[in-house]
């Protein structure tokens, strides 16, 4: 018995863990910031006063959703790599930065906590950082994968920075005493 698989035997598991790992680490991604009540339509977020560089509503959901297609790819081309040394600590290192991932819209859009959404969000960057170095071991091309997620992240800690800078006021304020709205 060969213990090498064929190219094709290589592509077919790219494509079985890619056709499991796109999906779930979207849908994730996507009930997070659902369940958390992520962006406009949040009335404690919508009373926030919004940097200048804070970018149109939509395309937080654009971006978002490549990201998480590229992150799935990515760990998609790590679990594909069956016997390589290092692919089950850098499967663990991807575990724990998609956890904070996924920690960061709760924290920030439904407990109202900027600045603890800072910390998830260092705490992010550093945890990407360490995966893609992991990744590149396995397989560099997953590892640039992860470049474009890692920019992002950077982008976001700035913006959540900025909203706790024009709005200290409202960081950790609790449930409907945030905002009260009035109809006239």
């Amino acid at each position: 018995m060969n213990p090498i698989a064929s190219p094709a035997q290589l592509r077919a598991s790219l494509l079985r863990w890619s056709l499991v790992l796109v999906p779930l680490i979207v849908l994730l991604g996507f009930l997070s910031g659902k369940i958390a009540g992520s962006g406009p339509g949040n009335a404690w977020f919508d009373a926030l006063a919004k940097p200048g560089i804070y970018p149109p509503p939509i395309t937080f959901a654009i971006v978002w959703t490549l990201l998480y297609v590229l992150m799935g790819l990515a760990l998609a081309m790590i679990c594909a790599a069956r016997g390589a040394r290092g692919r089950g600590s850098a499967v663990i290192a991807f575990v724990v930065q998609f956890v904070l991932n996924l920690a960061w819209s709760p924290v920030f859009f439904a407990m109202h906590k900027m600045t603890g959404g800072l910390v998830v969000l260092g705490l992010m960057v550093a945890a990407v950082i360490v995966t893609i170095l992991m990744f590149a071991r396995v397989r560099p091309v997953a590892a640039m994968l992860l470049v474009p997620y890692l920019l992002w992240i950077c982008f976001a800690s700035y913006l959540n920075f900025a909203f706790l800078q024009l709005n200290p006021d409202m960081d950790g304020v609790e449930g409907p005493r945030a905002v009260e709205r009035f109809n006239i």
